[in-house]
């Protein structure tokens, strides 16, 4: 059996039994090759959503709703939960906006063409039940402020595909 990932300059060859796979990954995991070779597909993706806002505002088209709309359909966020949460993402990684009550997280969906979510506190509390979301210290537990954990992030990340 063979496997091989690359991205970009970074490429890890796996080859033999299914326990010399195993094997040769935990050592690309702890020396670091693993997650670097993420980290490139993230920084992949991270560019290809900035080139399509990009071709967006190139193109006339309304930025903010196609942009999170494009988020939406390339991650496959079809689910309430998970468009909520690519909100969440959308709204802190892309507009770098840090507080996002109720009417912002709703006006983004309404951007985008899509229903905004019924009872917004419930799906940020049940994110935030996932470990997918997090609110910072000092932010009264106020979901306005909530924030991905690396948990949210992956579960972005597996659902994208990365």
């Amino acid at each position: 059996m063979r496997l091989t990932v690359q991205a970009g300059d970074i490429e890890i060859n796996l080859e033999g039994a299914a326990i010399q796979i195993d094997e040769q990954m935990a050592a690309a995991k702890i020396d670091h090759t693993w997650t670097m070779l993420l980290e490139r597909i993230r920084e992949a993706r991270e560019n290809a959503l900035e080139a399509a806002v990009n071709a967006a505002r190139d193109a006339g088209l309304p930025e903010r709703g196609s942009a999170f709309r494009a988020l939406l359909d390339n991650c496959a966020l079809s689910r309430k939960p998970d468009q909520v949460l690519g909100a969440i993402h959308y709204l802190r990684d892309v507009e770098g906006v840090s507080d996002s009550p109720p009417r912002v997280v709703n006006q983004l969906f309404s951007d985008a063409g899509i229903d905004p979510p019924g009872n917004l506190s419930l799906y940020l509390n049940r994110l935030k039940e996932r470990n997918f979301l997090i609110v910072p210290r000092g932010k009264d537990e106020k979901n306005r402020f909530a924030i991905l954990t690396p948990e949210g992030q992956a579960h972005l990340d597996k659902r994208s595909g990365a």
